[in-house]
């Protein structure tokens, strides 16, 4: 089976030899090619290619669209990314400084023409005809109440959020919102088929459970709406979301959850299961992968055992689980990424 196979057939909970295992290897194509960031994030054929060579290299199910969190910025006017070769980039200068500045902002009337899409595209064009027909094709779309972060600082964000000027808060998350649903849109026809819907802000652990309820729920209805939630993944940075879990599924319909690491897998996973019986799902275990730039190989096979075992309890099949990774940091040992792929591997597999 194909690693897009294996994917649908853990979504369908159907039989399959072994569980999906996704590695999020971004940065790591920059030095696979020889390249600093700033260079290789230029070019879309190098970010495929860096891809390409990371799953061949490693055998892992997924490929990745995502040059940096912050190039969604640049769609609003940030012209100043911060790169480093030991990182990942990110914003270095905020469009948003006062907030007088959120009523000078303007949305792409079709971000498929604006120059921050062109070398996504040609990155999806490339990865679509290499492996588009074989392997899982991510793209990461930010959700409206998390973007601001981006445009204007964490710091400002939360304080529009909290104590701002209402008028100004809902205009700036209507763009955001409208640059979503652009977004998604653009990147399902060019050829992704998972698209991690990033949304920091949507869980009590930011924001609390009533103002999850008040405030996130009803943006991210707004930002899913026109397109529905086929391929979309939850996801809340490596936050967890266990409380909400009951909400997104019955209010958003959304059926696949990239899970923190700090979260109860076990809880997460039955909660899923007692909602969907006989639907599409999955849940994904995340490894704190944080942890692997200091952790042995002992530590390493016992801990993605753990999750495994949670997932596909007696490696029944059908189990409707994925094993994941985070945010991958570039510190990370290359023999450590061996020992966790080979680990997930074993375990993965299902009888």
């Amino acid at each position: 089976m194909t690693p897009l196979e294996i994917l649908t057939a853990a979504i369908r909970g159907e039989s399959a030899p072994r569980i999906p295992i996704f590695c999020n290897l971004l940065d790591q194509g920059a030095r696979e090619l020889g390249m600093g960031q700033r260079d290789y994030y230029r070019r879309g054929e190098q970010v495929a290619e860096g891809q390409l060579r990371m799953n061949r290299r490693y055998g892992y199910d997924n490929l990745w669209s995502l040059f940096y969190v912050g190039k969604e910025a640049e769609f609003f006017g940030c012209r100043e990314i911060l790169f480093a070769d030991d990182g990942s980039p990110n914003v270095a200068d905020f469009v948003v400084k006062e907030w007088d500045d959120i009523a000078r902002l303007e949305l792409p009337e079709d971000i498929t023409r604006h120059p921050a899409w062109e070398e996504s595209a040609t990155c999806l064009k490339i990865l679509r005809a290499e492996a588009g027909e074989t392997h899982p094709i991510c793209a990461y779309l930010t959700a409206s109440t998390s973007l601001p972060a981006l445009l204007m600082g964490m710091e400002r964000w939360l304080e529009l959020l909290l104590t701002g000027p209402a008028d100004l808060r809902d205009h700036l998350l209507t763009l955001c919102s409208d640059f979503f649903r652009q977004q998604v849109a653009a990147y399902r026809a060019a050829g992704a088929n998972v698209l991690l819907y990033s949304t920091p802000f949507s869980t009590p652990y930011f924001i609390g459970k009533q103002r999850f309820e008040r405030f996130a729920m009803p943006w991210m209805e707004r930002d899913l709406a026109p397109g529905g939630v086929e391929g979309i993944v939850y996801y809340c940075g490596m936050a967890p979301f266990n409380e909400v879990i009951p909400q997104v599924i019955e209010q958003l319909g959304i059926g696949i959850h990239y899970l923190s690491p700090l979260a109860d897998l076990a809880e997460a996973k039955g909660s899923i299961e007692q909602r969907l019986v006989g639907q599409n799902r999955l849940t994904c275990g995340v490894i704190d992968d944080i942890q692997l730039i200091r952790w042995n190989r002992e530590q390493i096979r016992a801990e993605v055992q753990r999750i495994c075992q949670i997932g596909i309890p007696g490696g029944r099949p059908g189990s409707h689980f994925l094993f994941g990774t985070g945010v991958m940091p570039m510190a990370i040992p290359e023999p450590n990424i061996r020992l966790l792929l080979e680990a997930a591997f074993e375990f993965g597999r299902v009888s």
